[in-house]
């Protein structure tokens, strides 16, 4: 049955430097459809949408959609709100009274539990509607998914930034602790390993929250490579937690922040990276520990896109037009790798991605569970793309002595 009306698309969740690629691929080739009467765009993702803020995408021109692809961050904004059963009831009557039926929303896994929703609503109101959950996320946190759009961009930041750190570590000495977004996957801040390419480089520690963390390892995993090169680097994920599946930071201050969920507030503060460098300066005695908090520059970061990312995030837009309407059901692009470096699309049903996590799998993780093994750089390399750029140093050997002989 081939459905006729509108295509409205929208945004979710943090922004992501080739987001854009994958709204202007659903988009283009949604209009190539003759039963597409209009491609509209929600502003503000799910808020757009209960305020029936949309804007008509069919009007705008290929060219300028062509520059907005290129541009990283959400063109039609985004939002944190997630949604209640209520709130998409209402999303599926405002769809409902502008002849939506395509959906697709662009998003996590929250994205894709609010498409569950409202494609239930559809059903029970005997409305002929498809919801089409398009990947995104730089968390890499999507399950069935190889990797996720967004990721691979993100991934080049990290490393990119890495690089820089550990060249300026090694000019002058000291400990340098640097903290990367991810509350329950170390994807990004494993990212940093490849960073590494001789054998004193850093990140010489790497932690992530899929291995609990142990303070008193953690300062003794430090002194040795402190001992042992005279400096040290480390990455280090914000969502780190103790045995008891505490966040790190509430054992080390008592002063923390919580978002409006009630969670623990990990970004947009330094908090765990000063009370970590407070730790090291502490049991160490070494004086100079600095440490960042990445926040949100990896999310959309103009001049560090990767090819590849780009090119999925397009190809996974325009695979999501094209499953809704020769497929004619709701479902879930991901993204399957063929080969070294070759991937292809699927299309599975929501409920296989909605509402679950993917974690860093065990063969990623060295033993010590401070760093990273070869399997997973092998995985992470062909994602950051073409041209990505690895210092070098000098190898002229050392004169000789003659006035200390």
């Amino acid at each position: 049955m081939i459905l006729t009306g509108k295509v409205l698309i929208a945004q979710g969740g943090g922004p992501t430097a080739v987001i854009n690629q994958s709204m202007v691929g659903a988009a283009l080739e949604a209009r190539k459809f003759a039963q597409v009467t209009k491609v509209y765009g929600a502003i503000r993702g799910v808020e757009g949408i209960l305020n029936e803020d949309f804007i008509d995408l069919s009007q705008e021109t290929t060219n300028n959609m062509e520059l907005v692809a290129q541009t990283p961050s959400s063109a039609l904004l985004s939002t944190r709100v997630k949604p209640d059963e209520e709130s998409c009831r209402r999303m599926f009557k405002v769809m409902k009274a502008h002849d939506i039926r395509y959906f697709f929303y662009i998003g996590g896994n929250d994205s894709s539990e609010t498409l569950r929703l409202i494609a239930e609503n559809a059903v029970k109101e005997k409305y002929d509607f498809r919801a089409i959950h398009i990947p995104k996320t730089i968390d890499n946190d999507l399950v069935l998914n190889d990797h996720t759009p967004g990721y691979g961009s993100a991934a080049r930041f990290i490393a990119s930034a890495f690089t820089g750190v550990n060249l300026d570590n090694r000019a002058m000495g000291g400990i340098y602790i640097g903290v990367v977004m991810g509350r329950h996957a170390g994807f990004l801040t494993a990212a940093s390993a490849i960073a590494k390419k001789y054998p004193d480089d850093g990140p010489h520690l790497v932690y992530v929250p899929e291995r609990a963390f142990s303070i008193d390892k953690f300062v003794k995993d430090v002194k040795n490579v402190y001992d042992k090169y005279g400096r040290c680097v480390i990455a280090v994920s914000e969502g780190i937690t103790d045995e008891e599946g505490r966040p790190i930071v509430t054992t080390l201050r008592d002063d923390i922040e919580y978002d409006e969920h009630g969670n623990v507030q990990l970004s947009g503060n330094g908090t765990l990276g000063e009370s970590l460098s407070d730790l090291l300066k502490e049991k160490l005695g070494v004086s100079r520990v600095r440490s960042d908090t990445f926040g949100y520059l990896q999310r959309s970061f103009m001049e560090c896109v990767s090819d590849i990312d780009q090119r999925e995030a397009r190809e996974v837009g325009e695979k999501a037009a094209q499953y809704a309407m020769w497929n004619n059901s709701d479902g879930s692009i991901v993204i399957n790798r063929t080969g070294f470096y070759s991937v292809d699309y699927d299309f599975v049903p929501l409920d296989k991605i909605a509402g679950k996590t993917r974690y860093m799998p065990d063969e990623f993780i060295n033993e010590e569970g401070n760093h990273v093994t070869d399997a997973f750089k092998y995985y992470l390399r062909p994602l950051v793309g073409s041209g990505y750029k690895v210092a070098h140093r000098l190898r002229a050997s050392h004169a000789p002595k003659l006035f200390l002989k």
